[in-house]
């Protein structure tokens, strides 16, 4: 419309583009704006009536800025400032409160100083009272400017076309009388929408003065137990709440964050975080009030294996309390109906699993749930969940070329080949089986004195059969895929290992036991890589021979995720490769000359014999030459005395030569 304003000389043109525009509107999408279908119709037939006028190539620029520009302008100079400046007025006054909760957080339980503390709690009540109502100002004038949008783009359009109603002396012969009903209908809808908007400028004005009277004890960060009771029966629990965390060997630092109970986990999500983070699994966990740094209501909650501990400090002492209420309740909930049988197999479950991986994810899941039928289901349908009935998405023409079709994913460390020989391992309780059916005792382990050996930390994410193995897209479609799954089935918990890089394998080593979990032959590792954004992430495709029960070979992508850089432990699993592959070039030399010379050798030993061979016979027919002259003397007058063998010898040579005068 301003292009209809400022090229007089191309009317033609910027009214046809006008229309297209409108047309155009029904397929914007705004953020606090529904579907409007009325508004849409509207603003179709404008289009109509627009396109019928695109012959026209005058224009009272008059008219036009008086009917058409001023309400654009309106709306741009006065209600869209409104909208910026009241933006500018939130940020200040979220800052203002954030820095007062700090400076109130701060405030020591041992020093205490009353008019400090009453500064501080005063400074909190006014920058919380500021904030909530700048808040509520704000979101009014959001709300009123959906009202105020409309009313822009309807009154130009009507002051536009009264304009060329009154400009065109043809505009009886043109507009007919149809139109004219239809732009005084309009007319009477702006008046309407503003009427309405008046009525709901006034409603917000009455709801936010009856916000503010109710709200008024909560501006205060500890308000007065017999005011407001603490509840004790909560089992969700959301806010935000100060973390403790280590910034050197003995100093430590505190970060407020928003804290959230979901399921039975405990999620926190900074400011400006699109999701919130896993921070502990309170399943089973024991939580309690502490004293820690000289700060109030600080609570500690401890894993269920101990391992892992967070400190909180909440807002006011009735915060602090309904935490641990709600954590104790979420922790009891979820053990209310087992028996002591139930819990102790679930104890013993859990100690062989720190020594013995679970055969698969649904019985590791069942293992640690086993009286909560709902919970079962979900996480066995979270451990066989099918890449190809995720989502629709996951069905496309990439994956099914990457993929294997009907692929379950598995989302604990096991392997597809060491199943199907458990017929073979029979001495399971003796030792571990490895993924590619041979007993532990079986084979002994690598050399110490290979050339590689680097070891890093990595928790094991899943694994799932792939069919494509020439690029590394089929690791980064399968991390998307495993990563989905847990996102959708809300499995959190990760297997932590030890990756062991040497010149003739892989290993996964359990951390406490030294135990080997896994163990991938590095000629069976046909492609590795790491996520392309994520550098932490990184996988392997494993091929083994004979997997299946037709003998075909299986192809198997495990997903990891890395404390390192996963184009580190890539490269190093590159260089193993290299290495194994010149050391194996080096063992086919050195066998292929140790041949070359067991076969000179053999041509030696071969020559030799022909040549005493040749020698026995010149001896040979020496003495039976020899030996046909028995009585003769020698030349030095002695007599030649012939052995019993020697007699023999010419003896048979005698008789041979007369068989052979007799023939002639």
């Amino acid at each position: 419309m301003q292009r209809i304003y400022d090229a007089q000389n191309e009317l033609s043109a910027a009214t046809h583009l006008t229309s297209k525009l409108l047309k155009d509107y029904e397929k914007q999408r705004f953020p606090l704006g529904g579907d409007d279908e009325v508004m849409s119709s509207t603003l179709q037939q404008f289009a109509k009536v627009i396109d019928e006028l695109s012959s026209c190539h005058a224009v009272l620029s008059t008219q036009l800025a008086d009917a058409m520009m001023f309400p654009i302008t309106q709306f741009q100079e006065r209600d869209l400032r409104e909208i910026v400046i009241l933006k500018e007025v939130f940020q200040i006054s979220s800052d203002d409160h954030d820095a007062a909760i700090n400076r109130y957080s701060r405030l020591s339980k041992r020093k205490e100083n009353e008019k400090v503390k009453n500064e501080v709690m005063e400074d909190v009540y006014t920058s919380r009272k500021k904030q909530h109502e700048t808040t509520m100002h704000y979101f009014a004038s959001l709300n009123m400017l959906q009202y105020k949008k409309k009313i822009a783009l309807l009154e130009p359009l009507l002051g536009y076309m009264q304009a060329q109603i009154s400009f065109f002396k043809l505009g009886s012969e043109n507009l007919t009388q149809q139109w004219e009903e239809f732009l005084t209908n309009i007319g009477t809808s702006v008046q309407n929408v503003r009427r309405e908007m008046d009525s709901d400028a006034e409603a917000t004005e009455q709801t936010i003065q009856d916000l503010k009277a109710a709200s008024d004890p909560l501006y205060m960060p500890d308000p007065d137990p017999n005011q407001i009771p603490v509840n004790r029966n909560l089992t969700r629990k959301a806010g935000y709440l100060n973390t403790r965390y280590k910034t050197g060997l003995v100093s430590s630092a505190w970060e407020r964050q928003y804290f959230f109970t979901q399921g039975g986990n405990l999620m926190s999500q900074s400011r400006g975080a699109v999701a919130g983070g896993l921070v502990l699994d309170i399943d089973n966990c024991s939580v309690m009030a502490v004293d820690c740094d000289d700060r109030r209501f600080c609570f500690q909650i401890t894993a269920f294996d101990g391992k892992k501990a967070v400190i909180l400090q909440a807002e006011s002492r009735k915060d602090c309390e309904e935490w641990i209420a709600t954590i104790n309740n979420i922790s009891k909930r979820i053990y209310l109906s087992e028996n002591p049988e139930e819990i102790a197999a679930r104890v013993n479950q859990s100690a062989l699993e720190a020594v013995t991986p679970s055969p698969s994810f649904q019985q590791r899941h069942e293992s640690f749930r086993p009286s909560t039928q709902g919970r079962s289901k979900t996480g066995r349908s979270g451990s066989q969940c099918s890449a190809g009935s995720e989502s629709p998405a996951l069905s496309s023409l990439s994956l099914d070329s990457l993929v294997a079709p009907d692929t379950p994913i598995q989302f604990d460390i096991i392997s597809p080949v060491s199943e199907e020989h458990t017929s073979q391992a029979k001495s399971g309780a003796q030792g571990r089986t490895n993924p590619f059916g041979e007993s532990g005792g079986s084979k002994s382990e690598e050399s110490e004195d290979s050339i590689l050996h680097q070891l890093f930390i990595v928790r094991f994410l899943g694994s799932m059969e792939v069919k494509a193995t020439e690029s590394a897209d089929v690791i980064y479609e399968t991390m998307r895929q495993i990563l989905a799954a847990r996102a959708i089935h809300n499995i959190f918990r990760m297997t932590e290992s030890h990756l062991l890089v040497t010149c003739e394998s892989l290993k996964l080593i359990d951390p406490q036991t030294q135990v080997t979990r896994l163990r991938f032959p590095l000629s069976s590792v046909v492609l590795c890589a790491s996520h392309q954004e994520n550098k932490r992430l990184f996988g392997f495709v494993l091929k083994t021979a004979g997997g299946r029960e037709d003998g075909r070979p299986v192809t198997v992508c495990y997903v990891f995720e890395s404390n390192n850089d996963g184009e580190k432990i890539c490269d190093s699993v590159g260089l193993a490769k290299q290495i194994a592959l010149h050391s194996e070039m080096d063992r086919k030399a050195t066998q292929k000359q140790r041949e070359l010379d067991k076969a000179k050798e053999k041509q030696q030993e071969e020559l030799h014999k022909q040549k005493q061979i040749e020698k026995d016979l010149e001896e040979q027919s020496r003495l039976i030459a020899a030996s046909s002259r028995p009585g003769q003397p020698a030349a030095d007058g002695q007599i030649l005395v012939l052995s019993n063998s020697q007699s023999e010898d010419s003896d048979a040579g005698e008789e041979g030569q007369k068989k052979g005068e007799s023939e002639a």
